[in-house]
Order: structure tokens, then sequence, then C-alpha cells
């Protein structure tokens, strides 16, 4: 009876677990779909807040920090126009949380639109009680759709 009792703690208490880390996994994918939005919007005033001071951006032709991506942003020189997510996973490590996004990236770059396959990183860190985008990278996948 005594190993029972312990085995239905266990069990209750892993099912608690992973409904608090399902629950930190669907708010960080609808921020990450949200940002999304954001970037096709060109919305700089939320854009500001998400992205952290220090945070990073990796770009098929370079990196940068937070004013030099809001720059890009607001001046269009990449219209981040429209993704269509494929696939999401997210892991979380104490107060920060990484998500894989393989996507069709359909963007205006110089001024030619053009669709790409990426896989794109997410880093997110809780700071003050909000989360907050650190890194934003993107990596070409090859062949059609990535595969």
């Amino acid at each position: 009876m005594k190993s029972l009792i312990i085995g239905l703690l266990i069990i209750m208490g892993t099912q608690s677990s992973f409904a608090q880390n399902s629950k930190v996994d669907e708010e960080i994918i609808k921020l990450s779909k949200d940002k999304w939005t954001w970037m096709s919007d060109k919305n700089i005033e939320v854009l500001d807040k998400l992205f952290h001071e220090k945070s990073v951006f990796v770009h098929m032709g370079g990196s940068w920090g937070k004013q030099q991506e809001i720059n890009v942003i607001k001046s269009g020189n990449i219209w981040y126009k429209k993704a269509d997510i494929h696939d999401v996973s997210v892991k979380v490590i104490d107060n920060t949380a990484i998500l894989l996004n393989r996507i069709d990236l359909l963007a205006v770059v110089g001024g030619n639109e053009v669709t790409n396959p990426f896989m794109v990183t997410e880093v997110y860190i809780k700071q003050d009680g909000s989360w907050k985008l650190g890194s934003l990278s993107f990596t070409k996948l090859s062949g059609a759709g990535g595969k």
C-alpha cells in the first residue's frame, strides 16, 4: 500500500511538472508566432520591448545587435513578409527558453521578394517576469522545403 501511494505521488508530480513545462512551451510558441507578425507588420514599438538590449541577430549576410535589427525592420531593408511555420520545438533551461522553428520565409530583401527555407533558433530569457528575445539566428536549409 505504501509503495502504491509513493508511486501515485511520483506520477502526479511528474504530470504537474510536465503541465508547467507545457504551459511555458505554449507561452514561448505564442510569443514567437506573435513576433513573426510584429516583424511582418514592422511594429517597432512592440519589438523594441521584446528584444533584449544585448540581443544578437544572425542572418545569412552577417550579424548585429538590437538597434541595427530594429533599423533594418523599420527601413524595410528586410521585410519579413510572411513566415510559414512547419515545425516548432521548445527546450526550457531555468529562465531560458530555446525555440527551434523550421519555416519558409517570404521576405523582401533589397526590393526583391524571395522565399527561403530556414531553421530559426530563438533564445528567450525570462527577466523581471517577462520574456525577452536574446538571440535570433537563421540557418538556411538546402533543398526543397529544407529536406
